[in-house]
């Protein structure tokens, strides 16, 4: 199969997400992409239609962007703080609080991200231990006293339920942390909380909508509210770049890292599968599934990484990050998956520019064929075995409270509330999921057996060994679109060759790379198996010889772009 012709992560596809992105397409995308917010407890859930948003109202549209934008320690990336925390300039408690604060500013109310779904409520207690600790000449570690917030669907031992933002899991409260989250512990970390999410990790409809959640709404783009926000770590994605955390966790089956941490204009790191845990974390797939960093610049991610990491590799990916990286390095572009935006390939060439001119060798790649027929059936099928045996697995896990124990019974309960649950889009993935067999079936066997050969040995390792590069590189994926609660997530033409690293299970690290009318858009950085520190390193390299990050603007829509308005408008 040629992806440039079948248009996999081209033309023709929008190989939306899912924590999963599964293909879609042809001639219109299928759309896998993915009220208030009881922040105190994440138990309870609202029926407002998540089409209803404040930032349509008279009172918020009178408020000024510019007030809802970080300043001091906020607006700071995660190292910076440390720094700051240090060095005796800022206390944890202070923090915490001004982050508390924030969000009920600008996540509650005013442009209401809806980004945040609960708050631990021993945050501060904590904080202010971790303050004494210091005063003492204690630390924990490199995280110590710094807030980071954990997307929904990962489990913590603070007071506060895990529930993939479905009403099924309001109670899901374990009392265990997953062991990365007791690894960011350890490094001295807080948990803040938890972040709102396309529900399930967007693994319940083939017509979701990225980052809309039962029991949160729909969370925001902080760069333009009525954007798409992607998912399935839209809360994730969107927090850190309204500097509501110094950090987040996502997840990733198959974009949900890289995809929001893309539209939000922020750093996202999806490790190679299996270097941090999967165990409790509420499941889609045990061959793609893995929770990674996201946060404002690439050392940050790396040192949330060295606390995270729990596989056999012992490396510094704080220590192993080298400004001049780039320098003698052969860098395979990815020109099949460039997708066709125009604003999208300049912004892509300018990147490519400062790869050169920070010493990299470019060697263009302009066709991919992984040589599996019927692809994207295939990909979908092993995602569909794996996730019917692992949630009923994990259910079965869950405490006493939670009264959904299979996959069958989730079906049920969600018919059963169907005004809330599928008020918006249905369940097909779960009933798909649900008609099929155990992973013993030879369907399962044969399809995953198929798609790994097809991003690994014959796709990702293939093309770096045969052009003799030591990464790929493309844009992170297209422009956001709107927000569409009638139609579901509505993508442009694709672009990017996430699907490849995720199904392989090789580290992808996405890097700010500009905008488009104020849109973000990220440059993607792709390995092999267990190169996540060269990744890493070969991205801070470009990171810091760009500088392109930009700090969101909280506008209502691309019409508040002076630019944009003046198109817009009929000529006098």
């Amino acid at each position: 199969m040629n992806l440039q012709n079948e248009g996999l992560g081209m033309n023709r596809i929008a190989f939306v997400l899912a924590g999963a992105w599964l293909i879609a397409a042809c001639s219109q995308p299928e759309n896998n992409s993915g009220d208030d917010v009881a922040l105190n407890n994440n138990r309870a859930a609202s029926t407002k239609n998540a089409a209803t948003h404040p930032s349509a109202t008279k009172e918020t549209e009178q408020q000024d962007p510019k007030s809802f934008e970080a300043k001091g320690w906020l607006a700071k990336p995660l190292p910076e703080i440390e720094d700051g925390l240090r060095a005796g300039l800022i206390s944890s408690e202070s923090l915490v609080q001004e982050y508390l604060n924030r969000i009920e500013a600008i996540d509650r109310n005013g442009p209401r991200l809806q980004s945040v779904i609960a708050l631990n409520p021993d945050a501060l207690a904590q904080a202010r231990a971790h303050d004494e600790l210091r005063d003492r000449g204690e630390t924990l570690g490199p995280l110590h006293g710094i807030p980071i917030l954990l997307k929904d669907n990962i489990e913590s031992a603070d007071d506060m339920a895990t529930t993939a933002g479905a009403l099924a899991l309001k109670d899901n409260v374990t009392g265990r942390d997953s062991p990365h989250v007791a690894g960011l512990r350890e490094a001295g970390a807080i948990i803040l909380g938890k972040t709102n999410l396309s529900q399930w990790a967007n693994f319940r409809s083939n017509d979701s909508m990225s980052g809309w959640s039962a029991l949160g709404g729909q969370v925001r783009n902080p760069h333009m509210l009525d954007r798409n926000p992607c998912g399935s770590s839209s809360g994730s994605g969107a927090a850190v770049a309204a500097s509501l955390a110094a950090g987040a966790v996502g997840t990733e089956t198959n974009g949900s890292i890289i995809c929001p941490s893309n539209v939000n204009g922020i750093v996202g790191f999806k490790p190679t599968v299996r270097l941090v845990s999967q165990q409790y974390i509420v499941p889609i797939s045990f061959s793609q599934d893995t929770a990674g960093p996201m946060t404002k610049t690439v050392k940050g991610a790396a040192m949330m990484l060295n606390a995270m990491a729990t596989g056999a590799n012992d490396v510094d990916y704080v220590a192993a990050l080298y400004a001049n990286s780039l320098e003698g390095a052969r860098i395979g572009v990815a020109r099949f998956a460039q997708g066709s935006n125009s604003d999208i390939i300049e912004r892509f060439d300018a990147a490519l520019t400062a790869l050169e001119n920070a010493g990299a060798d470019l060697i263009e790649i302009e066709e991919f064929d992984t040589g599996v027929e019927n692809f994207r059936d295939h990909a979908g099928k092993a995602l569909r075995y794996e996730f019917k045996a692992k949630i009923n697995e994990y259910l079965a896990s869950t405490p006493d409270a939670v009264m959904t124990r299979t996959l069958a019974d989730l079906i049920e309960f969600n018919k059963i509330r169907a005004d809330v649950e599928l008020a918006l889009f249905d369940q097909s993935i779960f009933e798909e999921a649900e008609a099929l067999g155990g992973l013993a079936e030879e369907e399962y066997k044969s399809a995953i057996a198929a798609v790994q050969s097809g991003t690994r040995e014959n796709g990702i390792d293939k093309l770096l060994a045969e052009n003799d590069v030591v990464a790929l590189v493309s844009p992170s994926g297209p422009l956001a679109s709107r927000i569409d609660p009638v139609n579901g997530d509505v993508w442009p033409n694709w672009a990017g060759a996430g699907w490849m690293a995720a199904i392989a299970g090789y580290p992808h690290l996405t890097v700010p790379m500009g905008d488009v009318h104020g849109v973000p858009i990220g440059i993607s950085f792709i390995g092999s198996e267990n190169d996540d520190a060269v990744i890493l390193s070969l991205g801070y390299a470009y990171e810091q010889a760009t500088k392109q990050r930009r700090d969101p603007k909280y506008l209502p829509s691309a019409e508040a772009r002076p630019e944009v308005e003046k198109a817009m408008a009929r000529p006098r």
